[in-house]
């Protein structure tokens, strides 16, 4: 007899759970207590109503309200889903950087300006990490600072005084102490140091290195890895600045094969099946097989000649999203904008389903006597 009651309180305890907690039972429940209140007049039931009522209005409303604020570009959303946004303006240049759908924040970028001495010219740095931040916040650290030492000791030299005895030996100091032989230098030496230091406590990150140096006439730009650069000039065209640094390529997946490595897909081509990109700082692993390398691709490009309107430096989170012509175009449209429009790019980005950190870095040429913008 007790089994059989046993039996029964089980089964009677299955149909409760399978029916009174489905959703569609539990609605059908609320529509009940709605009526019964409306006929009987409950004032328990009426209470138990009315707050579900105000909860659903509750709800909906802060549904709207975030839907607004993502249509119109608002930061309640951004600032509630990412610990980590950043902004940065000063005269010709602007910077925004999400988070974004990432679970870090890798991304890291400088900018370094002389307003005084206009002969100096200005240093812009993207550096987009991975496998952590170590490697990304020490090139921020340290390649900016150390560019512009090197590049105030080669413009002091400059400044001396030219006499006949010192001319020739001043000349071949121009050549040896160039733009890109100085960004060069520093970009080998910075990943020299960089293994050194995070080898020592096996710290396996990396980072990409996109850098400008701008001068009055010339603009210069290193990259290694996958963030990339691109001009806008006189005519609204895109001008690339630099080439990302993908396995796929084929010099690039020679030189691997050349050194006893393997690219691989794994959701995108990866060296060793691993890194995304061939060529990086850090990631020491990969440095001791000689399959990946820090050297930098570095152009020159003739600011007379191009007489540009803006440039953007990027990391590869943007360019998930938008081509080098799309992206000249959208800021081209929204330059007169707090950010240049760095910020509108980057939400943009984020709305069409970049997966990464974002960072976008506007610079604004300023135009010359006689030219107009």
């Amino acid at each position: 007899m007790i089994e059989d009651t046993m039996t029964l309180l089980s089964l009677l305890g299955r149909i409760m759970r399978y029916f009174l907690l489905r959703p569609e039972t539990l609605f059908l429940l609320c529509i009940s207590l709605a009526l019964w209140s409306y006929f009987f007049h409950t004032d328990e039931v009426k209470t138990i109503v009315k707050s579900s009522r105000d909860a659903v209005k509750m709800v909906k409303g802060k549904v709207v309200e975030m839907m607004q604020n993502e249509r119109f570009g608002g930061l309640d959303v951004l600032d509630a889903e990412f610990s980590k946004t950043w902004e940065f303006k000063s005269n010709n240049v602007a910077v925004y950087s999400i988070q974004g759908r990432r679970d870090h924040m890798e991304d890291r970028f400088e900018v370094l300006t002389d307003i005084v001495n206009k002969s100096h010219p200005s240093i812009f740095g993207i550096f987009d990490g991975h496998g952590g931040e170590a490697a990304a916040d020490f090139a921020k650290a340290h390649l900016p600072e150390a560019l512009r030492q090197q590049l105030l000791t080669y413009e002091r030299g400059k400044e001396r005084d030219r006499d006949k005895d010192k001319e020739k030996d001043e000349k071949k100091e121009e050549a040896s102490f160039s733009y890109p032989t100085i960004l060069e230098q520093q970009i080998l030496t910075l990943d020299r140091d960089m293994l050194e230091k995070l080898s020592a406590t096996y710290n396996e990150a990396g980072t990409t290195c996109l850098v400008a140096l701008l001068s009055d006439k010339e603009l210069t730009v290193a990259n290694v890895g996958d963030s990339r650069g691109v001009l806008c000039d006189k005519n609204g065209k895109a001008i690339p600045l630099s080439h990302d640094h993908k396995p796929y390529q084929l010099k690039e997946r020679k030189r691997i094969k050349k050194a006893g490595g393997f690219i691989s897909f794994n959701g995108s081509w990866r060296v060793q099946g691993i890194l995304a990109m061939s060529r990086s700082l850090g990631d020491y692993p990969l440095k001791n097989l000689n399959v990946v390398v820090p050297d930098p691709d570095i152009m020159t490009f003739d600011l007379n000649k191009l007489q540009p309107q803006f440039m953007i430096l990027a990391s590869d989170g943007l360019w998930d999203t938008f081509s080098n012509e799309e992206a000249v175009r959208f800021i081209r449209e929204r330059l007169d904008e707090p950010h240049f429009g760095a910020k509108s790019i980057v939400l943009q980005s984020f709305y069409r389903g970049c997966p990464d950190n974002i960072t976008v870095m506007v610079v604004k040429f300023k135009a010359k006597s006689g030219e107009k913008k």
